[in-house]
């Protein structure tokens, strides 16, 4: 929200993720509001190569109009295949950097007049949208006009392919001019998107009548069968035929087999004590057999919550209760919550799992392996040094797969009446 006032240098653009269906995120949340909230454009591509051209596109309106930009991608956009073409790279000369204070030192003498500059670009981008071929019109039949965005444009397409299309790709600002022009060349109106009604309700708000949400689903990812039966009615025989009920038990996700965190959970669940969980591979130790995890929010949450369920229960409960947290979820986000820990005077125990990388997204380094993402050697970030820096004066290495020798740390430092701090260190299976 602050780079919105101050504007950037060089381009800014912000690739956002959104995940309709919560497919591996922790909810299905709709990014487009922040676009709104902060005063920022949006694009949205629709396919693998709009994908790669509206970055360079984001790049260039950032530049010209002094915003950052929000490209807006989805889950079947990123997992989505097709042929993309390419030009020549283009070198761009590096900007200098100017001493600005007044446009990037956010103090309230500066924010206000800064706040007149988003309004004032922000009429320009309206202009912009209403010009732009992101947002086109595909004219056919005037029975019916749809308007859509990102991938559910290619369901309209497919399921509707004789209806009038307006094609949202600048979502924020909204084309006000294209839409009002659109909605006057058809006889009925609808808004086909995923999650919620965003450009449905800015439809509305213009005093234009349309159909959205109240046929196309507000939860999960649309498909090319949920877009035609909501539209025409029907399934298209054989197109997309009925999942059938599949004889074979569900297989849900699991740790690896030999995953150091098994050892871990194996534990935990057999003391029964109350885990307060983070983001990572771990996650699924919530999950039979282990059924050892018992909160989660985001990364970095579980250290938080753990102090504050003691600070709400009683010293006693830290007593039957850890945190739990991966090697680079900690450095991203679990130290800050640990000096609260320690300053605020609590007493729990934080189990940080060193298994010497990112495993969940790929293996990645970061600063507590040693080299950086381009393999390069570089400093070793010490996770016990940093946990007796910041206050904590009880910190164990040990190795989880010893799990006699495992428990018998997690009972002594669970009982301990000061905060700990357990670095259950052993490679990813996976990389070894």
């Amino acid at each position: 929200f602050t780079f919105s006032y101050t504007g950037v240098n060089g381009g800014l653009v912000i690739v956002n993720a959104d995940d309709p269906g919560a497919w591996s995120s922790q909810n299905e949340q709709d990014n487009r509001h922040l676009a709104r909230a902060a005063k920022v454009p949006m694009i949205e591509p629709s396919n693998p190569q709009e994908a790669k051209d509206f970055v360079k596109l984001a790049f260039d309106i950032s530049e010209e109009y002094d915003r950052p930009v929000i490209v807006r991608i989805t889950t079947r956009i990123a997992h989505s295949q097709g042929i993309v073409e390419i030009e020549e790279k283009k070198n761009v000369p590096v900007r200098p950097f100017v001493r600005n204070p007044q446009k990037f030192v956010m103090l309230p003498a500066h924010a206000r007049p800064r706040h007149l500059f988003i309004e004032e670009q922000h009429k320009k981008l309206k202009e912009y949208s209403n010009k732009s071929e992101l947002n086109r019109i595909e004219r056919g039949s005037k029975k019916r006009g749809i308007i859509t965005d990102s991938v559910a444009y290619q369901y309209v397409k497919e399921t509707c392919p004789d209806d009038s299309v307006l094609k949202i790709g600048m979502v924020w600002p909204m084309p006000d001019d294209v839409i009002r022009r659109f909605a006057a060349e058809v006889e009925s109106l609808y808004v086909v998107e995923e999650l919620d009604p965003f450009m449905e309700d800015y439809v509305k708000a213009l005093g234009i009548p349309c159909v959205g949400k109240e046929i196309i689903p507000i939860c999960f990812e649309l498909t090319p069968d949920i877009v035609d039966q909501a539209l025409n009615g029907k399934r298209r025989a054989g197109a997309y035929p009925k999942y059938e009920t599949n004889p074979i038990p569900p297989r849900p996700p699991a740790l690896c087999k030999g995953c150091p965190h098994g050892f871990v959970f194996t534990v935990l669940g057999k003391l029964d004590l109350h885990v307060n969980g983070d983001i990572g591979c771990y996650t699924l130790a919530t999950l039979p057999p282990y059924s050892a995890m018992h909160t989660q929010g985001c990364m970095g949450a579980g250290i938080g919550m753990h102090l504050g369920m003691e600070k709400a229960h009683g010293p006693d409960m830290a007593r039957r209760s850890v945190a739990v947290i991966g090697d680079s979820t900690f450095v991203h986000s679990g130290i800050t919550p640990l000096i609260d820990l320690v300053y605020n005077k609590g007493t729990g125990t934080v189990i940080i799992m060193d298994n010497r990388g990112t495993a969940m997204t790929g293996h990645q380094d970061h600063p507590a392996t040693g080299r950086t993402l381009m393999g390069e050697k570089t400093h070793e970030l010490d996770l016990e040094m940093l946990a007796r820096a910041v206050g904590v004066k009880r910190v164990v290495v040990t190795d989880p797969k010893n799990m006699e020798e495992f428990e018998r740390i997690v009972r002594e430092e669970v009982a301990a009446p000061e905060p700990s701090v357990i670095i259950s260190k052993r490679k990813c299976i996976l990389m070894k």
